[in-house]
């Protein structure tokens, strides 16, 4: 399976993470590898009520230690989280943004929701209190197109600034159009992930009602459990990720040091259902082929998958069958590995977090556990590392990302080779 792909090769040069791991990808990391659960219950609001009461959400993280008090206040949640991410990429590339050409660097952040807790708070309040109680930054404010325009105008970049929405797999697909970007000439360097913050209320109450969340309330570290028989659903996370992509002729030309090569991209869409992917999984397989395709490379090339595994009965099954048909006999002795029970669903971030495990796992030597494994369910019988993590030599990983409306992307990401 090959492609006359002649595009300039794109490369990772700086990572930035805040999770319910950690704030940057150190932390985040080693959590990951300690099979640790940032799982809790919901504490920000009273969740008495609802079926789910529990989340994997970011703590001790301030805001105003990024931004002043008045910017912190005018924006969502998720745009915070990313330029915290963003920070970090770009202190870790070594980037020096004054000195580049703005026109020739742009963004690519996604989110799923955008900032939906300020409208859940607002759409109370003007019913309590009357227009004049909203701010006028509201509407910028919860755009989804903020995060990155807001970034733009905090880092001075000129090229451009997009916020891809393909729900759960809208990480990936902001990693795969900021990477063609740079292939395509248009820039030479990008910042690109995803970001979400979305445990409200009204959407807890929602996935609830969809029968897509867990509820063991009681036992939240444990609630999430990916491939597993006794799997019962979700639980809802939030974080942002941040990479710094850049051609290799831009990265060499500035002596910057090298993480990983993007590979390619797949995107696909089920025409299926729009909350339950195809049982068979032939849309989410036709996207692993596509950015197998896209990276010039055999699926007996994989080392590692970072699944989107996130622990409902019909995304489990229909995700094994994907890698079976993509894969084949292959899906049988690679690592599949879920981080859901650990950092929760992050939605427009998820596939973000994928990626970002693979470029550790290249990097490392060592792979995540998927925890919280115990029952094997015959019909998810590949290889998810349960438990504990694993030393194992990654040349070149698949990030999977399933969403809403059969959105499905998967991305390739690949040790770096002279």
């Amino acid at each position: 399976m090959t492609t006359n792909n002649t595009h300039r090769r794109v490369v990772i040069t700086g990572m930035g993470t805040v999770s319910p791991l950690g704030l940057d990808v150190p932390s985040t990391w080693e959590g990951m590898l300690a099979g640790r659960s940032g799982a809790a219950p919901i504490t920000t609001y009273d969740a008495s009520e609802l079926p789910t009461r529990i989340a994997a959400t970011i703590k001790d993280f301030d805001a105003e230690k990024r931004l002043n008090r008045r910017e912190a206040r005018r924006l969502g949640r998720l745009t915070h989280l990313a330029i915290d991410a963003t920070d970090e990429a770009i202190n870790e590339a070594g980037l020096d943004l004054s000195q580049e050409d703005p026109e020739r660097v742009g963004i690519e952040m996604g989110s799923a929701f955008g900032a939906l807790s300020i409208v859940e708070e607002y759409s109370l309040l003007v019913k309590e209190q009357g227009f004049r109680a909203i701010n006028p930054a509201l509407a910028p404010a919860v755009l989804i197109t903020t995060t990155p325009c807001y970034m733009a105008i905090r880092y001075g970049i000129q090229g451009v600034a997009n916020s891809p929405v393909a729900a759960c797999a809208t990480g990936v697909v902001s990693l795969g159009e900021a990477a063609r970007r740079i292939q395509r000439g248009e820039v030479d360097v990008m910042l690109a992930g995803g970001t979400d913050s979305y445990y409200t209320p009204l959407l807890i109450a929602s996935f609830s009602r969809l029968g897509a969340m867990s509820t063991r309330n009681d036992d939240p570290e444990t609630a999430c459990r990916p491939f597993d028989a006794e799997r019962d659903g979700m639980i809802m996370g939030e974080g942002a990720v941040t990479m710094v992509l850049e051609s290799l002729e831009h990265a060499q030309a500035r002596g910057a040091t090298i993480l990983a090569e993007y590979g390619g991209m797949g995107f696909t869409v089920d025409g299926h259902n729009m909350a339950a992917p195809d049982p068979d999984g032939q849309g989410a397989s036709r996207a692993i082929k596509l950015a197998l395709a896209d990276s010039a490379i055999e699926p007996e090339q994989l080392d590692y998958v970072a699944a989107h595994g996130t622990g409902t009965q019909l995304n489990d099954i229909s995700e094994t069958r994907a890698l079976k048909k993509a894969l084949g006999e292959h899906a049988y002795g690679i690592p599949v590995v879920s981080n859901k029970p650990m950092i929760g669903h992050a939605m427009g971030a998820a596939g973000a977090f994928n990626a970002l495990t693979i470029v550790q796992a290249i990097r490392t030597g060592w792979v995540p556990p998927t925890i919280n494994y115990s029952v094997p369910d015959p019909e998810c019988d590949l290889d998810y590392v349960p438990n504990q993590p694993r030393q194992v030599n990654v040349n070149a990983g698949v990030a999977n990302a399933f969403g809403f409306g059969g959105q499905n992307g998967a991305i390739v990401i690949k040790r770096y080779q002279e």
